[in-house]
């Protein structure tokens, strides 16, 4: 209540010193419609927060102001020189209560009544005062949230200022003075990070001032009494955070109250109260924010959950009943999904639970049921408590190093302890962690990272969570736990899905964050359905309606099926038409040459078919035997064990088919062609033709346009050298390859033949530029 108080002071503050001047003005023009309207709005502002701050003195004369200026604007009455006079003194008078309740300081009510009555129409023109209200010392100043931003975005960059000039000084030998100077500094930027982070901090009360209002208008209109309890208004929470989980919390007490909360007679006659008791508290855990919200109604009823879900042939009832009773649960979450028949303002319309569990993932949150049948249910929702400088854990893959936030992480294990098994599930690689079953993803792996798993130790097994579920990710080694400055990677790192942001650690190299659910999608996880039913239990009776696919028989044999959305048409050619030409088989049609992609022989063909695959402006040629007819896959298709030409088996009429993976053939077969407005690489030093030989095709398939010289007015993006020592003319950020694979203390080269190293140090150059 005491912010809400100080905001109302600061914003009558700024109202009154705008609007004395809008007074005087009205009065010589008193057809202004627009004046009259923004001091109307004024003492309608003021009187509304009165009544709900509980200051009546101010309310009441608001209000008797604000009936004359209502009928000033509908008419009845003309601003003569006694009604300003009058409207001016109540102004006055509401700013002199204003600065006493500010200054904690008595003001006697004496004159008020005459103030009020002088505002009635015939009564005697009343003499303002010349002095002038003494106004005590704010205590306060309003900023606007773009500032805010910007004394978070200068903070982060001192944060990395820091974190470079300690890397440096840590490469050489370091001055005691220097050495204790730095760690003053490093105190100094660490007090004022934590201050100006504060500034983007919000109480909670935000979050939960509206639910009382709420919550009564919801209850009224079912039928229903519910006790609302707040408790924890004082939490802090990032402002961004908060609007977040507005709608999301909004959703859960509503369904609370009509889902949970029973109606009185029903309550009654199970031996409660008629009141229902709905409770909403918030504290801190370490780096989260914990929000509950409890209800003591009558639970989730699970069994009516499975049968709504089997009934709309999602999945089989027996394959739900064997789910966990956590995930069946968590089933309330499913898209689509409601316990109710009938549609009302509040629910029934599959909508509403879902949308808050996409919410909280999206801001790297998660989502805790605790269910007792008959008793009620806790929803517990923890979110980090900033988004800007977070606390991670530094794991290496390779050679790369990657922060994985900690909130996402449950734990760390090693994969030759004892209560640790990795086994393959139809080689789909699963980790139980004292006997908890869960997938696992290799890091190296799914980044596709060049690894040598011989020279290295037993792997380490984050356990991370990712919305409904939890998986095994394993990396090389666990380094550190820093906290980082996150900031956007550049468009086409986040296009990847994987990636959450990108950060400058200590050590100074550019180094980016892990989406973990991101990599769950990446990886092929589905936590919609528990991993505990893949071992041994049949798969799903109810087969949904899926997506429309070409069927076909290939060269080697092989009845295949591509989705029809892929396909622009098929065609009959000569086998004179196809060409082994560069190193890959390619199409001469309609004047043009385009990739051409098979599996088998063209041996002994004179003429074959071939799919016209298109992607916008990306084509290309997938030779087959013969077109069959078009078919429906189903929604669940078998994956493949790894990735390749074919995405997974289908089951067709009894017969499975391997369904043709539209994206493999894109990614193998088109050529990559960079983009006018790619970034410009020079290649100086390239003595011997080595930059031209080997490096610049692995630099054209990256995307980048390359150049051994440089035509008038062209600027280089990155320029790569082939030395350690070349010289370089051009005023652009540098990339130098090294001969030796260890590099010395401070030399930030790469080895010539570390291809992804190669790669993020040109693309982390090129984005510290700006991408030019």
């Amino acid at each position: 209540m005491d912010d809400l108080l100080q905001d109302f002071i600061a914003e009558t503050r700024e109202t009154l010193e705008a609007l004395s001047g809008e007074i005087v003005a009205w009065e010589s023009q008193p057809d202004d419609r627009a004046r009259l309207d923004a001091i109307f709005r004024f003492v309608h502002t003021v009187k509304g927060s009165c009544g709900f701050l509980d200051l009546p003195r101010l309310e009441r004369l608001a209000h008797a102001a604000e009936d004359v200026l209502a009928q000033v604007r509908d008419g009845a009455r003309v601003p003569d020189r006694a009604l300003v006079n009058a409207v001016l003194a109540v102004v006055d008078r509401i700013g002199e209560i204003v600065e006493a309740i500010d200054a904690g300081v008595a003001l006697a009510d004496s004159g008020e009544e005459l103030l009020i009555a002088a505002l009635e129409e015939g009564s005697e023109e009343i003499v303002l005062p010349a002095a002038v209200a003494q106004r005590a010392p704010s205590r306060s100043v309003r900023l606007g949230v773009d500032l805010l931003d910007r004394m978070m975005s200068g903070m982060s960059e001192m944060v990395l200022a820091r974190n470079e000039l300690a890397r440096r000084l840590r490469a050489g030998e370091v001055d005691p003075a220097v050495e204790a100077a730095l760690e003053r500094l490093s105190l100094t930027v660490g007090e004022m990070r934590d201050t100006v982070t504060r500034t983007r901090m919000q109480k909670i009360d935000a979050l939960f001032s509206p639910l009382p209002r709420m919550v009564r208008d919801t209850a009224a209109g079912l039928g229903k009494s519910v006790a609302l309890h707040i408790d924890g208004s004082d939490v802090e929470l990032d402002r961004e955070m908060i609007e977040v989980m507005r709608d999301p919390l909004v959703h859960i007490i509503r369904n609370a109250i009509d889902h949970g909360i029973e109606a009185p007679a029903e309550r009654r006659a199970v031996g409660k109260r008629e009141a229902g008791r709905l409770a909403v508290s918030a504290r801190q855990s370490g780096n989260q924010i914990i929000v509950e919200i409890a209800d003591d109604g009558r639970g989730v009823n699970v069994e009516r959950l499975i049968q709504k879900l089997a009934a709309s042939g999602v999945r089989s009832e027996r394959d739900l009943r064997a789910l966990p009773d956590a995930a069946k649960l968590e089933l309330m979450f499913h898209p689509g999904l409601s316990s109710k028949d009938s549609v009302s303002e509040v629910s029934g319309r599959g909508v509403g639970m879902d949308v808050v569990k996409a919410s909280i993932d999206q801001i790297g949150g998660r989502v805790e049921l605790d269910n007792i049948p008959g008793k009620g249910l806790r929803i517990a929702i923890h979110v980090p408590l900033t988004l800007s400088i977070i606390s991670a854990i530094i794991v290496g893959a390779g050679k790369q190093r990657f922060a994985i936030p900690r909130q996402s992480i449950e734990e760390i294990v090693s994969e030759r302890g004892d209560a640790i098994r990795i086994d393959q599930l139809g080689g789909t690689p699963i980790a139980t962690v004292r006997e908890r079953r869960m997938p696992l993803l290799d890091l190296g792996h799914l980044l596709e990272l060049c690894l040598n798993r011989g020279q290295q130790g037993p792997r380490m097994l984050v356990i991370v969570g990712a919305g409904a579920g939890s998986y095994a990710l394993a990396v090389d080694e666990v380094l550190d736990n820093e906290e980082l400055v996150i900031k956007p990677a550049s468009p086409a790192v986040m296009a990847t899905g994987i990636y959450a942001g990108q950060t400058l650690p200590d050590s100074g190299l550019p180094m980016l964050l892990l989406d973990c659910a991101g990599m769950a999608r990446v990886g092929g996880l589905d936590f919609s359905r528990d991993l505990n039913a893949a071992f041994g239990d049949p798969a799903a009776d109810v087969v949904a309606p899926g997506l429309p696919a070409l069927l076909f028989d290939d060269l080697d044999g092989v009845r295949r099926a591509v989705p029809l959305t892929a396909v622009d048409r098929v065609e009959k050619v000569s086998a004179a038409q196809v060409q082994l030409a560069a190193g890959s088989h390619r199409l001469a049609i309609d004047g043009r040459i385009v990739p051409l992609a098979m599996q088998g022989s063209l041996d002994g063909r004179e003429r074959l078919s071939v799919l016209r695959l298109k992607d916008e402006d990306a084509e290309v040629a997938y030779a087959i035997h013969e077109a069959i007819e078009i078919v429906t896959l189903p929604a669940e298709i078998a994956p493949a064990r790894s990735p390749g030409a074919a995405m997974g088996v289908a089951l067709v009429e009894g017969e499975q088919i391997e369904v043709l993976d539209v994206l493999w053939v894109f990614d193998t077969h088109v050529d990559r062609v960079a983009a006018a407005d790619a970034p410009l690489c020079l290649l100086a030093g390239d003595k011997d033709g080595w930059l031209a030989t080997f490096v610049r095709p692995l630099l054209e398939t990256a995307g980048y346009r390359v150049a051994a010289h440089l035509e008038p007015g062209e600027i280089p993006a990155v320029v790569l050298a082939a030395d350690a020592a070349e010289p370089v003319t051009p005023a652009a950020p540098v990339v130098r390859l090294r001969r030796k694979r260890q590099a010395e203390p401070g030399d930030d080269s790469v080895y010539r033949y570390d291809r992804a190293g190669l790669l993020f140090a040109l693309e982390a150059r090129v984005g510290a530029r700006g991408g030019c």
